[in-house]
């Protein structure tokens, strides 16, 4: 049997940017051991992966990170010696709902990896990477014309953002009070294949397909900078390698959109492609109640990234939204088996009765 060069821990990998970054890992570096932890919630899909579950440098582990049993067992018996932190509660929209669950999964998960780590790898740290995958919405809201970059404030707005922004905190505290090697990046809005459709463009594309309401807070004025899921996987490929410990790295596409204008493109590209007369899909926007907290504007500067690393993002707005829009027209099997059972509960409460 080959002896592995590294055996990295991918926490979150059957979502949506953790199983880009799984299958990026796994094709990329046969030479080393990649192992998928996750607890399979509702917008984790082992099918995201099916194309490389087979590989003999992956394998699946089902467990959930806020028990810290657990992961001391795990972090024993397979002698990992880096960690890429994907899992997490991730919608804003569930986190107003139910903001406990978010400091459970997000806070208390992070710290239990932290504790984990510190206990397994204490007595040597040469080598060793623990790297937080955060988010650009720990710094709130950018006012017009600034960008986030990472000496920005940390100023969180929604409960997910809080709780991501608690969980940056003990990464940093235990890098400062435990020397253990950390990194964090914080990354834009993503789009891409596997995305699970309660987030704005698979959940528009959905809609579309089965003629139903496009739902757009307030008046859709809000922006967002998005990055196709590909480059982000990059990124966070370059920094786990590359990155200084004890760095904070901002990954943005610098490419800002409202969402309404945002709306508007898609809703042509699927009149284009389900040979439909144009301006049929806008038809379906409805404009619902404001969320609370809503942040305006997000803008990320990833100068440092890109000047200290390398790193650029490499596909177009344009151009990754049709890629987007194809595999989502290609793999409608997968849309409709993630968007059965508690997902349509899920979706009643939150958009139908606004």
């Amino acid at each position: 049997m080959a002896i592995m060069k590294r055996k990295i821990l991918i926490t979150g990998g059957a979502g949506f940017i953790g199983s880009h970054v799984i299958r990026l890992f796994v094709k990329k570096y046969p030479e080393y051991s990649i192992i998928n932890l996750d607890k399979l919630t509702y917008a984790a899909n082992l099918e995201n992966l099916h194309d490389i579950e087979s590989y003999p440098n992956y394998r699946f582990i089902k467990g959930d990170i806020v028990d810290l049993n657990f992961l001391n067992i795990l972090f024993q018996k397979e002698a990992v010696d880096g960690v890429i932190h994907l899992a997490a509660e991730s919608h804003v929209d569930r986190s107003l709902e139910n903001p406990a669950e978010f400091v459970n999964t997000n806070v208390l998960g992070t710290l239990n990896l932290l504790q984990a780590a510190l206990k397994s790898w204490g007595g040597n740290l040469e080598g060793k990477r623990f790297y937080q995958v955060s988010t650009d919405e720990v710094y709130g809201s950018a006012e017009h014309g600034d960008f986030f970059t990472e000496k920005t404030p940390i100023d969180p707005k929604s409960p997910y953002s809080a709780s991501k922004a608690a969980a940056d905190h003990f990464v940093s505290a235990y890098q400062n009070s435990f020397k253990l090697p950390t990194l964090i990046s914080r990354c834009s809005n993503n789009y891409g294949p596997n995305h699970f459709p309660e987030k704005l463009i698979p959940l528009m594309i959905n809609n579309i397909l089965t003629d139903k309401p496009l739902p757009v807070y307030g008046k859709g004025e809000n922006i967002r900078d998005w990055l196709y899921v590909e480059d982000h996987a990059s990124a966070i490929d370059i920094i786990f390698h590359s990155g200084k410990i004890g760095e904070v790295y901002n990954i943005g596409g610098n490419n800002e959109w409202k969402n309404i204008d945002l709306i508007h493109a898609l809703c042509k590209i699927m009149d284009e492609k389900l040979n439909k007369e144009p301006g049929t899909s806008a038809k379906l926007i409805t404009y619902v109640k404001d969320r609370a907290g809503h942040d305006l504007r997000y803008a990320i500067d990833s100068s440092k990234l890109q000047s200290q690393l390398g790193w650029s993002p490499s596909v177009t707005f344009e151009a990754g939204l049709e890629k987007t829009v194809d595999w989502y027209l290609s793999n409608r099997d997968w849309l409709n088996h993630v968007t059965s059972g508690a997902y349509k509960d899920y979706y009643a409460g939150m958009y139908q009765n606004r």
